[in-house]
């Protein structure tokens, strides 16, 4: 059966996974058909109707998948809307075309388009683009404003209210030093302790970030900021001095990079979350989303990368950038090579942090000494501050500003909300983490199997958008805790298409076949309700695991009015 599905048509700001260029992208999704021949119809309109809008020279490019492919087309950051309805035409015209059906009549909508495109173009922008170019100044752009410069030095002005540029002062404008952050897990609790250890050498640093953006110790707005506009908001903030950007998948896939160029970066690891997006169907091709940062970087810039994970070292291959590897072994054949040549590297010796850079090794703190690794226990916080000293590095930090940053940093409420936060309450250690995908909750199930427990009590929730096979694994992952009690939330604001109880109920079923007795299976209508049937089955000695995906607050002050919380083990 033929199906030709269009899923969605966006601007592309920035540098991203097609290419480096400004414009239009079309997501289509098809089966029952060979996909060049959809390319090659899709292909042939897009040329057809670019010649009848005068558009020759720009140009396209396309990535096929699995169920379909992306086709991206190139337009002057005044066009963009332009670009998409021009593409939109195409997949319609495509589409006709294959199903032998009556074309829609391009002309009249073409005609509507130039219309639009009309209102849309500002030339006095794109002039004042092309100067701050050839000045190499940063220059900002949304749907109402433009800006040049950065932090303190930077001026904004409505996109139809350009001054002259002859009255431009040019030389008064400066970026700040800024890094981007990515990876599958890891993201938030880097862009959090690099934000720690700048501010304990004195700088004022702006951070963006799935949970909040901030500029020193104020908080702007809440919610997911991974984005091109909370990067844009931060970096206009004339009090930040230097900029932190977490830049998660989605944000790459919609819109491109943030910014254009940046001092150095971080990609923490690769693991598979949120296949089936955006055309990324495979965790290989989410490693090649995730390197898109790496555009930013010049040959003098450094990018950061794990050097114990394989997927991250297999893209690294194609990365131009100077590499700081770090692992967990002094030992990895990548650390050994870095050392041999000289070159940045992060790593763990008798229990200490060192880098080491041109024959030199500095040792920076003990693990011990680090309170979000729990004592070593969190590996996976551990891969995070080797990650993030090779990045506060790149940026030129004062050592003791970055010792002193992985030792002020907790696993708390406060410092690293929702990533392994630890309360202690009647004797019972109470670990609540944020986790919501399988390597993530791999991670948090290894630490806490480090501490000592007399027995291990879980909660835990899915989705409703994950595919059994998905809830499986991660079921599968929570299970490995070998815990007395599971208990089981539904999650009602993400039911995403199924009925109300069939998640846990799924859950449930996994854990029976997994071999956990029923008597150790709890549901809760709620993550609340669930966190404290978790802690009312736990006894003393016990580690109680909360996997929180909603009502993360509330959950929050429960344990505190339960007692304090703790960042010691």
């Amino acid at each position: 059966m033929l199906t030709l599905q269009l899923d969605e048509v966006r601007r592309l700001t920035g540098p991203s996974l097609l290419w480096d260029k400004s414009g239009a992208i079309i997501d289509v999704l098809f089966e029952g058909i060979e996909q060049q021949s959809v390319l090659s119809c899709l292909q042939k309109w897009v040329e057809h109707l670019l010649s009848e809008f005068d558009w020759k020279q720009e140009s396209y490019t396309h990535r096929l998948h699995q169920f379909g492919l992306n086709f991206a087309l190139s337009a002057p950051l005044d066009s963009l809307y332009s670009a998409c309805d021009v593409l939109e035409l195409a997949w319609d015209c495509t589409v006709s075309e294959l199903q032998h059906s009556a074309l829609p009549d391009w002309s009249a909508r073409l005609h509507v388009i130039a219309a639009e495109l009309k209102q849309e173009k500002n030339p006095a922008m794109l002039a004042l683009m092309h100067a701050a170019e050839q000045h190499q100044v940063s220059c900002l752009l949304d749907d109402d404003h433009i800006s040049l410069g950065m932090g303190a030095t930077t001026s904004t002005w409505p996109v139809r209210e350009i001054p002259d540029l002859e009255s431009i002062p040019w030389a008064q404008y400066k970026d700040i030093p800024s890094a981007l952050i990515t990876g599958t897990n890891g993201k938030s609790t880097s862009v959090r302790l690099a934000a720690q250890m700048a501010k304990a050498a004195g700088i004022c640093v702006g951070v963006t970030s799935t949970d909040f953006i901030r500029v020193g110790d104020e908080i702007i707005d809440y919610g997911d900021y991974s984005g091109p506009g909370g990067a844009r908001m931060l970096l206009r903030d004339t009090r930040c001095e230097l900029a932190v950007l977490e830049v998660a998948r989605g944000g790459i896939l919609r819109r491109g990079l943030p910014v254009k160029k940046v001092n150095a970066a971080l990609i923490t690891n690769v693991a598979s979350d949120h296949l089936g997006q955006y055309g990324i169907n495979t965790v290989a091709e989410l490693a090649q989303t995730k390197f898109v940062v790496a555009k930013a970087l010049d040959e003098c810039n450094v990018l950061v990368l794990n050097a114990d994970d394989q997927l991250v070292i297999s893209q690294s291959k194609h990365v131009k950038a100077s590499i700081c590897w770090f692992s967990c072994d002094e030992f990895n054949p990548l650390i050994q090579q870095q050392l041999q040549l000289g070159a940045p590297a992060v790593f763990i010796r008798q229990g200490e942090i060192i880098y080491h850079h041109q024959g030199q090794y500095d040792a920076i703190c003990h693990v011990s000494h680090v309170p979000m690794t729990l004592n070593g226990a969190a590996v996976h916080n551990v891969q995070n501050a080797l990650g993030v000293v090779g990045l506060a590095k790149a940026l030129h930090l004062p050592q003791a500003a970055i010792m002193q940053g992985l030792q002020q940093f907790g696993s708390d409420s406060q410092d690293n909300p929702g990533r392994g936060n630890v309360y202690h309450i009647n004797g019972r250690q109470v670990i609540v983490d944020f986790a919501h995908n399988e390597h993530g909750m791999r991670a948090v199930v290894n630490m806490a199997k480090q501490l000592n427990a007399s027995r291990y009590i879980s909660m835990f929730s899915h989705a409703g958008d994950r595919s059994n096979d998905d809830m499986h694994n991660l079921t599968s992952a929570v299970r490995a805790l070998d815990a007395a009690v599971y208990v089981i939330a539904e999650l009602d604001k993400y039911l995403r298409g199924r009925a109300p109880h069939e998640v846990p109920a799924l859950s449930r079923q996994f854990l029976l076949e997994m071999g956990v007795d029923d008597q150790g299976i709890l549901t809760a209508d709620s993550p609340l309700q669930g966190a404290q049937k978790a802690v009312a089955a736990a006894e003393h000695g016990d580690v109680v695991l909360l996997f929180v995906l909603e009502q993360r607050q509330e959950i929050h002050e429960w344990l505190l009015s339960q007692s304090e919380p703790s960042v010691t083990v």
